[in-house]
């Protein structure tokens, strides 16, 4: 029988036959360029051929000169879209003249253009490139930035497919470019020959390198291989080296030296540091004596460098003593000097990897220490590294540092002269069938194809290069998909190679391969390739193939149609020549792309095929993975290679024969004869005559043998067989009802034949396949294969007397008992020959075996598997080892608690098949219960671990309902009570949209604005409050107007109403003046109203940046009722102040900047396109920089934007500009910024530097702008800089004499921040004496003489100014007093705080202004932080007792002491507010309230002032709630426009208003330490008296409490529609030493009190789905949220109805019948579906399967189960196990399968392990599956099986169904 085995010529037919031609190519006809361009002429594309890249496409182009054609080329890829979901397309870079066209094409959509793009000069070259994006962090992974990179003379554009476009000029002529992992490589066109060189110079580096287009060109360096070089790196500067190859996985160039003829492979890595330094390392001097090159030759070079080198160009060497000088490069002495290289050198440049016989090999020509053989050779140096390639080096300018690095991995060796090739024209890396990779390079010169093989080994950038093979061909393409490359041989015929094993011929239908002539035929057989390397196939006669081919060319072609019908007859290839030029052969490969390949022939066209793969059906390819997994190598390659053969044979089976292909083909390689077999006779071919079987017809029936059955069955190749879905086509009719053992008798024995070649694997393949089978029957889609395997399984399991094995797969199908009749003997000798491994084992592996005994608690041993085959089984018995064992490890990554069985070697290959083992540690059923890993977190271990492991929900339904049961619970717990971080993919699993949503990062779209009631469109535009989010406003103040009545107090942009009564005595004249006095004093609180605007509106606007921002107007108009006439303050009648209004627009401009969120696209661009084009919009604009600066846009300006803005001079915008990028970059001590505010401080500056005349305000806030880059660092120099600052004494002349006030509190709050709750602990500035200094300028004393280097400036006195020697109080303690607060903040330090006490004599009371009294006050309880109580007995207890209630006395103040009284009263509430900000706290509310009724009047601006700083309190204690008393004290004040009623205090009445809404009730604030330090500067309790009054406190400062605000809003959004809702939230406090550990009921949207104090977030049942945000881990999710609009996505639960529909939950449909579950089934009607569920699978199943009368009852019942349990999943599982019981009941049981997964799911509920832990369960939920549904079923099937018992239903055949459904 060993004929049938031998080896014979084959052939496969190639598929879908098109004609091809680039698409780009017909779109440049249309293009509105082609004018110029003549493509009609183009010349053949066969002479352009182009290789992987265009190595080769350049080397032919540089032929054709431009001027005769146009020439084109283009390159095709595999699509790698986004979204997996596409089908697979070819992506075409096209490139012709001026233009690239990128198109897009796929089998069913036609090619379209995906990007054009038309350049100024001729294209070189385009290609694809990736580029990698560093991210900031250093963990993070570098993003891909896919990029098509066109190559012009002098420049690369790069535009990259997000739309980015670059272009990078070349600072040299390049000859091509190459893609890599990393970028770009250049390479450097060489512009001379190195013979032309008279004085020999440097040479240049050729290869550089390109990591992103915003990079500097870099030269690449070389390390080659050998013993000496090892530390030798240098640049690549070798002229004859070319790359012909790049690659970026795995990551390596292949090069050719052009003058040794030698390729070689190069590794190409990132450069190390060591390697950067050793080549821009200084030279050792010690050349000739003129030294050696004008140093940094080559950065001058790169940076200024010609277009050509002109001979004449700097870079010759100007050294006299050329000889003697050591060469860096080979490119430079002549080849003839090579024989005198010292020996030693010589060996140790021979061992190149992967070559033993010494050779002159690339590395020699890398810098060794040798010297030419000159006349006078006298300077030998003294020490090998100092070579000249140090030299070359010198750097005066920065010397470009080098990215890139290649490492010599392997040479080809040249053995003798002829064999040396040249340049390979094509290099590509293929892999074969059994995963072995070749880098295989084409070389036409010897029409070669070279195949290096490479193994990848544990160090990714290190390949082991091992041998090379050399397969004759013309040109060769490789087929990535199908791990093959087709090669075409020089007499023209294509044949198919895997890796260097060759599978056949190609056939293409339509075109005559040459071989086809028979005469020619024979010869080709001996070929020596074939005789080595061609796999085993089955013999065949001439003449029957002869008829096969000939038949096949008769057929019509495809492709006749498109070319005429011109039909090709044969003729011999050694024919006579002339006739032979007009048949079309091949003459080139091109663009191969997955299996497809381009064909270019001999007359100019192009023809596309497509290569067919290896197995089309499932089944097949998981077979075909099985046998090469189990065989060893060469066998598998063998049998794959020859079932390819017969699978592709010209005209071969269609799709669903291919099982009985596979069939016959692998049982006939094990040895079986598939004829004589009863089962595999029947299958049915289409092909006439198959190879395989044809020469078993042809054969005499006698040889076969009782023996040769035998042998078959037990064949390994059988079992193999058998493992795949082997029985698509058995006919199940069942021929004979008699016995099995009767029919055996009555057929002649049949045996296997031993020789074939899979007979010894025979056990082997069995396995395998039965592992496959157990694999299968848990995926539903896949089941059907798994019937068709058992076929195969059973027939090798009787071979190999395997009963176990039979038992099970007839327990499985019943069916087959009947049928199956035939056995093969296989005698004792023969089952000796074969080779039985270890792991097959006498008791089958069955899959729902062992889980069911997982289920019952018994002890498991391992389950096998196959890595990369079984996975699906692999899952599962790892899950139910983790949820039902509860084995923690069971999925950890640490596989070495599996037990690990090693087989015997296998025909030496040793093969592990990995047998999981979930711990074998229980002994007894009890112990299966680990306590301690409770039950809800097992659940989470699962869905976490089958997340990771990719497994979705897609999965999940196709795995048996028996089986998904444990895991579809575990999801449901996990869905019950998630945990918020949870990945996308896990809330995808447990089905919690919710969760996906807010795992995906979104924000809601904006709600309309709805407009006021009273107001018009065109007024509501223009107020700058309209981008409120009005849906969220609406749900948190649903009651009332009160945001319309703060937007009414707030607006500034309409004219006030001025009334004023005209009394009959007063005059016309007069009267107007009166009006218009009226309207001056309206106008002091117009101009106030943008502050509390900017707090009230922050963050809530998101810009467009094609628009600029809108600001809206300062209107200071009136209108004077009844006629209501226009009042204007410039008619001349009143005095106006100068420059009023200038402020106040600044204040406008920073309201309207404000509005901005911090996460809006804002860049330098924007910001300069928002510059007005009037000057008297400068101060908005200086405004609206600031708060750019608030919201941390400002960081985006340009550093060049920020020096003009300040050289302009213009003071507002100086100081807009300072404070803005000094809040952008707090506390980041940043060098650029610290810097610029420098320059506006002259303390900062050295003493002899020039005075500039910056103004005092500019100074007050760049000092400030010190205090908050370096807020909270404690910096010495700053602090002792700004505390010299405090007491600075007016200079002589006129300087520091004015608004010293406001400087010298600048420098205080500044020193405050710097060392921001320091307290004590100020590192390094003891010398300082902070605390004592600061007392000093509080209390005053003696002046201290300044130190420092400003001390030269202050000697002289001021000659405006007489202060004398002591401190004037007036002016340092305010700054002092909050530095001392702010250094000492939240401290406790009683020592410090009692300085700060209020004095308690009246003596003393005198000396002190009460103003500081307030401030000394607030700068105590805020250093006592812990001890501030919201009580009015604490805010009492701060004034002292002789001011409380006095001695009387007759020299007591009465006034002074009411005044202190009332400012210490003040102090105290600001504390209150200070401690309590942002919380809403009640206590803290209403004592401040007390206090603002209660306050007695000193005056009405000392009430005033203790009036304005109550209610600043009270609105910081409720900022953002909107409270309506807070509101209606701030309408209240807001009337009052009369009397003293001055600028500043509307300023804080309005602040405080803005407070109270703070951004629109989204944000609150903060009372961390900044924040405090920001309040304070803002809320500074002295205002500003009229509009231009800075003297105290700089104006612009009261916009950094901006700085305060934290977003802490909770929005609940339906995930569903996407709008907001109410929700009830539990918020669990954490315990202080206040309050216990509480929890608070809040209905969301609702604001958070501080995060640190909260432990836990939960979102409520009964209506929404529960979840809870779990703070114990850190508060970053949460904080997440919050930035993001605080937008927390809720789903509501099925039945129920949101709370603003249905407030009391009355409406719901489960409300009415809670108590009775079984009523409320029977009413039920399917058409009330729709209420609780929006699922359209729900609503359809109402629809049609519950309107049927049969069904109605339990499809209802059903429905209603799933949907009010809310899992709608369970309903497939419910009805699969209603057909399961109704299959059993009609006795049709063809498979028990059904049956398998009833007993899981009963098994499953009984079992001990879940009822133990449903008991344990907190909330005593019972399992899936609803209570009543289960037992009735058990009691159908319980009745079934009884009634066979009794032998009602004996008759049936079947395999004794009750011992498979055993029922517990």
């Amino acid at each position: 029988m060993s004929n049938v085995y031998e080896e014979r010529a084959t052939m496969i037919a190639a598929g879908e036959l098109q004609s091809f031609g680039p698409f780009g190519r017909e779109h440049c006809k249309n293009h509105p360029n082609a004018v110029n361009l003549q493509l009609r002429q183009l010349q053949p594309a066969s002479e352009l051929w182009s290789s992987d890249g265009a190595a080769g496409l350049v080397g032919s182009l540089q032929e054709v000169t431009l001027q005769e054609k146009k020439r084109e080329c283009w390159l095709l890829r595999k699509g790698s879209s986004v979204d997996s979901d596409e089908m697979e397309y070819d992506e075409e870079l096209y490139a012709a003249g001026n233009m690239v066209i990128w198109s897009k094409g796929s089998k069913s959509q036609a090619s379209h253009v995906y990007k054009a793009f038309t350049v100024d000069s001729p294209v070189q070259q385009a290609l694809w490139c990736n580029f990698g994006i560093p991210q900031k962090k250093k963990d993070e992974q570098e993003i891909l930035e896919q990029t098509v990179c066109i190559v012009q003379s002098s420049c690369v554009n790069v535009h990259s497919v997000t739309g980015k476009d670059f272009i990078s000029p070349l600072p040299f002529q390049v000859s091509n470019l190459w893609p890599t992992k990393f970028g770009l490589l250049l390479e450097r066109k060489n512009s001379a020959p190195d013979a032309s060189q008279s004085p020999p110079r440097e040479p240049l580096p050729t290869v550089f390198s390109m990591l992103h287009p915003l990079d500097e060109i870099a030269p690449v360096v070389c390390r080659p291989t050998g013993l000496f070089e090892a530390a030798r790196v240098q640049y690549v500067s070798d002229s004859t080296m070319k790359i012909v190859f790049s690659n970026c996985e795995p990551s390596i160039v292949m090069t050719y030296d052009t003058v040794q003829c030698i390729h070689s492979v190069w590794a190409l890595r990132k450069v190390t540091p060591d390697e950067q330094s050793t080549v821009l390392k200084c030279p050792e001097q010690v050349a000739t004596p003129q030294g050696l090159m004008p140093p940094s030759f080559l950065t001058t070079h790169l940076r200024n460098i010609s277009r050509m080198d002109s001979p004449g160009s700097p870079f010759h060497c100007h050294a006299l003593h050329n000889q003697n000088r050591m060469t860096s490069s080979p490119g430079l002495h002549s080849r003839t000097h090579s024989p005198s290289i010292s020996s030693m050198a010589a060996l140790s440049r021979s061992h190149s990897p992967g070559m033993a016989a010494p050779s002159f090999s690339v590395a020699a020509r890398f810098n060794m220490s040798y010297h030419s053989s000159s006349p006078r050779g006298h300077s030998l140096l003294p020490s090998p590294n100092s070579t000249a390639n140090e030299s070359v080096l010198v750097p005066e300018m920065e010397p470009i540092v080098p990215d890139l690095c290649i490492e010599q991995l392997w040479s080809e060796t040249a053995s003798s002269h002829r064999e040396m090739s040249c340049q390979a024209s094509k290099v590509f890396i293929t892999s074969d069938l059994c995963e072995n990779k070749y880098l295989c390079f084409l070389v036409e010169s010897h029409q070669q194809l070279r195949c290096v093989k490479f193994i990848e080994s544990n160090n990714p950038s290190q390949l082991i290069f091992a041998s090379v093979a050399t397969i004759p061909a013309k040109d060769a393409a490789p087929l990535q998909d199908i791990d093959a490359m087709l090669v075409l041989e020089a007499n023209g015929s294509l044949v198919l190679y895997t890796g260097v094993t060759r599978v056949s011929k190609v056939f293409v239908p339509g075109l005559l391969s040459p071989t086809f002539s028979l005469s020619n035929h024979v010869t080709h057989l001996s070929t020596p390739m074939d005789s080595v390397s061609t796999p085993a196939k089955l013999s065949s006669s001439l003449p029957l193939l002869h008829s096969l081919l000939v038949g096949q060319v008769a057929m019509p072609s495809p492709v006749s149609e498109l070319r005429g019908t011109t039909k090709h007859h044969e003729t011999s290839w050694l024919g006579d020549y002339t006739f032979q030029q007009s048949v079309p052969y091949i003459h080139a490969l091109r663009d191969p792309v997955s299996s497809r390949v381009t064909l270019e022939l001999s007359n100019g066209t192009m023809l596309r095929i497509t290569i067919p793969e290896i197995a089309t059906s499932e089944l097949v390819r998981k077979c075909l993975q099985a046998v090469r997994f189990i065989l060893p190598k060469e066998t598998a390659m063998k049998v794959l290679i020859k079932w390819y053969n017969i699978y592709n044979a010209p005209g071969g089976p269609s799709a669903h024969l291919e099982w009985n292909l596979f069939v016959t083909c692998f049982m006939t390689l094990m040895g079986y004869n598939t004829e004589r077999l009863g089962w595999t006779r029947n299958l049915h071919f289409e092909v006439p005559l198959s190879p395989v079987i044809a020469p078993k017809k042809a054969r005499p029936s006698d040889t076969g043998s009782d023996e040769d059955w035998d042998y078959m069955w037990c064949s390994d190749y059988h079992r193999q067989v058998v493992f795949r879905h082997a029985c698509g086509a058995v006919s199940l009719e069942s021929t004979d009802t008699s016995g099995c053992e009767e029919s055996l008798s009555s057929t002649p024995a049949l045996r296997l034949d031993p020789s074939a070649p899979l007979f010894p694997h025979i056990p082997a393949l069995f396995y395998v396949l039965h592992l496959l089978y157990e694999e299968l029957k848990l995926d539903e889609l896949q089941r059907s294969g798994g019937r068709s395997l058992v076929g195969l399984l059973q027939q090798l399991a009787r071979d190999l007397q395997l009963e176990e094995y039979i038992d099970l797969y007839w327990r499985d199908y019943p069916s087959f008992i009947t049928t199956f009749k035939e056995s093969c003997i296989i005698d004792q000798a023969q089952m000796e020959q074969m080779l039985r491994p270890s792991f097959l084992r006498a008791e089958p592996p069955c899959v729902f075996s062992w889980l069911s005994s997982c289920l019952r608690g018994e002890e498991v041993a391992p389950f096998p598997y196959l890595p990369g085959i079984c996975e699906r089984t692999k899952l599962l018995v790892l899950s139910y080892a983790l949820y039902i064992i509860g084995d923690d490890n069971a999925t950890s990554v640490d596989i070495n608690s599996y037990k690990l069985d090693s087989c015997p070697n296998i025909l030496t290959m040793i093969f592990q098949l990995e047998t999981e083992k979930c711990n074998p540690c229980f002994s007894s059923r009890s112990s299966c219960m680990k306590p301690d890993a409770p039950n809800e977190s097992l659940a989470v271990k699962l869905v976490v671990w089958l997340t990771s492991e990719g497994f979705t929900l897609k999965d999940l339904e196709s795995v048996p309902f028996g089986v998904a049961l444990p895991i579809r619970d575990a999801i449901y717990q996990c869905r019950e009570q998630p945990c918020s971080d949870w990945s996308e993919d896990v809330c995808l699993l447990i089905g919690r949209q919710d969760l996906t949503k807010q795992a995906h990062k979104v924000t809601v779209a904006k709600g309309k604005a709805v407009s006021a009631p009273a107001t018009t469109e065109a007024e509501e535009e223009e107020d700058g409050m309209t981008d409120l989010n009005q849906d969220v406003i609406g749900l948190i103040w649903s009651q009332d107007l009160r945001v319309h009545e703060a937007r009414r107090l707030l607006q500034s942009s309409r004219p006030v109403r001025v009334s004023v009564v005209h009394l009959p005595e007063v005059s016309d004249h007069e009267y107007i003046e009166e009006k218009e006095n009226k309207l001056l004093q309206l106008c002091q609180r117009t101009m106030a109203l943008p502050v509390g605007r900017g707090l009230f509106t922050l963050f809530s606007y998101h810009p467009v940046p094609t628009e600029p921002l809108p600001v809206p107007k300062l209107n200071l108009t009136g209108r004077a009722p009844p006629q209501n006439t226009m009042v204007d303050l410039n008619s001349g009648n009143i005095d106006v102040p100068p420059n009023m209004t200038s402020w106040s627009s600044f204040h406008n401009g920073v309201a309207a900047g404000l509005k901005i969120a911090p996460a809006s696209q804002v860049d330098s661009a924007w910001i300069a396109y928002n510059k007005p084009k009037s000057p008297e919009l400068a101060n908005e604009y200086a405004g609206f920089l600031m708060a750019l600066g608030l919201n941390g846009h400002l960081t985006k300006l340009a550093t060049l934007n920020i020096h003009d803005y300040l050289t302009k001079g213009h003071e507002m915008t100086s100081i807009g500009l300072l404070l803005g990028v000094s809040a952008a970059k707090l506390s980041t001590m940043d060098m650029s910024i610290t810097r610029l505010l420098s320059i506006h401080i002259p303390a900062l500056l050295p003493p002899t530097s020039t005075e500039l005349d910056v103004p005092h305000n500019v100074q007050v806030a760049a000092v400030v702008g010190i205090g908050l880059v370096y807020q909270g660092t404690g910096h010495r120099h700053n602090a002792e800089v700004l505390l010299a600052e405090i007491g600075r004494p007016p200079g002589p002349e006129m300087e520091y004499c004015t608004d010293r006030e406001s400087y010298s509190l600048a420098a205080g709050l500044a020193l405050g921040m710097v060392c921001l709750g320091h307290g004590s602990n100020l590192i390094g500035m003891s010398d300082l004496n902070v605390p004592e200094q600061l007392y000093q300028y509080m209390v005053g004393g003696h002046r201290r003489t300044h130190a420092g280097i400003n001390r030269e400036k202050h000697k002289s006195p001021s000659y405006q100014i007489k202060e004398g020697d002591t401190i004037n109080v007036d002016v340092t303690c305010p700054g002092a007093t909050l530095a001392l607060a702010m250094i000492y903040l939240k401290t406790n330090n009683r020592s410090i705080a009692d300085w700060l006490k209020a004095p308690d004599t009246m003596f003393l009371l005198d000396f002190i202004k009460p103003e500081f009294l307030l401030l000394r006050t607030l700068a105590r309880c805020i250093i006592m932080w812990d001890e501030i109580l919201p009580n009015s007995e604490w805010v009492s207890s701060n004034v002292p007792q002789n001011i409380g209630n006095p001695v009387v006395s007759e020299d007591l103040n009465m006034e002074t002491l009411a005044q202190a009284h009332d400012y210490i009263i003040a102090g105290a509430c600001m504390a209150v507010g200070f401690r309590f900000a942002g919380s809403a706290n009640s206590d803290a509310f209403d004592c401040l309230v007390k206090s603002f009724v209660s306050n007695p009047s000193t005056g009405h601006y000392n009430l005033q002032t203790c009036l304005s700083m109550v209610l600043l309190a009270l609105s910081m204690v409720m900022a953002g709630s909107g409270n309506l008393k807070v509101l209606q004290l701030c309408r209240f004040l807001h009337k009052r426009t009369s009397g003293e009623m001055n600028y500043g205090f509307h300023m804080a009445h309005h602040m405080a208003l803005g407070l109270l809404f703070l951004g629109g009730g989204r944000y609150t604030l903060s009372t961390s330490n900044s924040a405090i330090a920001a309040l304070l500067c803002a809320l500074y309790p002295h205002f500003p008296a009229h509009s231009t009054d800075n003297r105290y406190h700089l104006q612009a400062l009261r916009h950094l409490g901006v700085l305060a605000a934290e977003p802490r809003l909770l929005v609940p959004v339906d995930v569903d529609t996407l709008k907001p809702c109410y929700a009830l939230l539990d918020v669990t406090y954490k315990e202080t030493p206040w309050y216990e550990e509480t929890t608070v009921e809040l209905m969301a949207p609702t604001m958070l009190p501080e995060l640190q104090l909260l432990k836990k977030v939960k979102v409520k049942g009964p209506r929404y789905w529960e979840l809870s945000i779990d703070m114990s881990k850190g508060t970053q999710h949460l904080e997440s949220i919050l930035s993001r609009d605080g937008v927390l996505y809720v789903k509501l639960r099925a039945g129920q109805l949101p709370y603003k529909d249905d407030p009391r939950g009355w409406k719901s449909l489960l409300a009415p019948n809670v108590n009775n579950r079984n009523s409320e089934v029977r009413t039920f009607k399917p058409e009330a579906i729709s209420t609780f569920t929006s699922d359209a699978a729900l609503v359809s199943f109402a629809e049609y399967f519950c309107k049927k009368q049969d069904t109605l009852a339990l499809f209802s019942a059903i429905l209603y189960e799933c949907v009010t349990q809310e899992n709608p999943e369970m309903l497939p599982t419910y009805i699969a196990i209603d057909q399961a019981v109704r299959t059993l009941e009609q006795t049709e049981m063809c498979e028990t399968f059904a049956l398998w997964q009833m007993r899981l799911v009963l098994e499953l509920c009984e079992s001990r392990v879940l009822q133990h832990r449903l008991r344990e369960g907190a909330q005593g939920r019972g399992l899936l599956l609803s209570s009543e549904f289960l037992p009735v079923m058990k009691n159908s099937a319980d009745g079934t099986l009884d009634r066979w018992l009794t032998g009602e239903q004996s008759q049936h055949r079947s395999g004794d169904p009750c011992q498979i459904f055993s029922v517990s």
